[in-house]
């Protein structure tokens, strides 16, 4: 039986790189191009060689796989395409980065979709959720390029595959952008979307501010890490119910409803719930701002005015006096 050749290690491979490259020496001042391009290839075949022994866990493995291992043990980081080409070895590697995210479930977004996230939030004046974005991606998200990607969770979506023919299903559509990501969150029901996929519904850079419109015009309950959902990874989007907000919900800001559930700890003043309680059986699934004073009768969308509730408490103070009397007592504390 044949054995495996040994994987010659990044030191000995760099030897033989350095002697390709003194051999080329000696035909670069030849006069066919030809002659000379030829000459160099091995020395190219030879860098990719060096770039794979990088990652000596994975040598073995395809391209695809050494993509992966890169990102995830570089998660949340801005990552250059040049950085998975040396890793993967080959020209090829965008392609591989999109079959990792549509084939195989990772979650994966591009500089792009961060970038027109970025161009959204500085268009409406949204200068603290800007400067959280760059926080959180250690990167300025206006400079980020095409190439560049992150990984924003090492969690695995077995069903991505589903995901992105319902995608192509929903794109193929007559109906507005806005329409278009509303359908595809509702297929995804308080489960994590990716920016990347939201974006691959529009035509133009103008879903990000669709997906706002939604929350801020419509009422849907689409959360994200900016707009006051810190278990979310940046650059990903729930719809946490099908339910629309009432009118009046829809106008608060979104710097202050930020503001309300970080003064409030992200949990329910009431009965103290969080995200990270979440169980499939447990009735309370989201948080929602309730207005001590109501809206419909003057109460502002202020701080002084709004308290977090979780959607069980919210539902009952809305429907019980004593429970508003309750929270009304408990907010005076403030």
């Amino acid at each position: 039986m044949s054995r495996k050749p040994k994987q010659l290690s990044s030191s000995d491979i760099l030897a033989e790189l350095q002697s390709l490259l003194e051999d080329f020496s000696e035909v670069l001042d030849r006069p066919d191009i030809r002659e000379r391009v030829q000459a160099l290839v091995p020395s190219v075949d030879k860098l990719r060689a060096l770039g794979v022994s990088l990652m000596p866990e994975h040598v073995n493995a395809g391209a695809r796989d050494r993509i992966l291992a890169y990102f995830r043990k570089y998660p949340r980081t801005v990552i250059d395409g040049d950085e998975l080409m040396v890793v993967s070895g080959i020209g090829e590697w965008a392609r591989r980065v999109r079959e990792l995210r549509v084939e195989f479930g990772w979650r994966i977004n591009s500089g792009t979709t961060y970038k027109e996230m970025a161009a959204d939030l500085a268009k409406d004046g949204e200068t603290e959720a800007l400067a959280s974005l760059a926080t959180d991606l250690d990167f300025d998200p206006l400079e980020m390029r095409p190439d560049q990607y992150v990984l924003t969770s090492d969690a695995h979506d077995r069903d991505a595959a589903y995901r992105w023919r319902v995608l192509n299903s929903i794109r193929k559509s007559k109906e507005s952008v806005r329409d278009k990501i509303l359908s595809y969150l509702k297929h995804n029901v308080g489960k994590p979307v990716l920016g990347e996929e939201l974006r691959y519904l529009s035509p133009s850079s103008e879903w990000a501010r669709r997906v706002r419109e939604l929350r801020t015009e419509y009422g849907w309950a689409v959360a994200s890490r900016m707009t006051g959902r810190p278990d979310l990874d940046v650059g990903v989007y729930v719809l946490e119910h099908e339910r629309q907000a009432r009118l009046n919900d829809r106008k608060i800001p979104d710097p202050v409803r930020v503001n309300v559930l970080r003064r409030d700890n992200y949990r329910c003043c009431v009965c103290d719930w969080s995200y990270s309680d979440r169980q499939p059986h447990d009735p309370r699934q989201f948080l929602e701002l309730h207005h001590l004073e109501h809206h419909a009768k003057g109460g502002a969308n202020v701080e002084k005015n709004l308290i977090t509730l979780c959607n069980v408490h919210h539902d009952e103070v809305h429907r019980d006096k004593a429970a508003t009397e309750r929270v009304e007592e408990m907010a005076s504390k403030f």
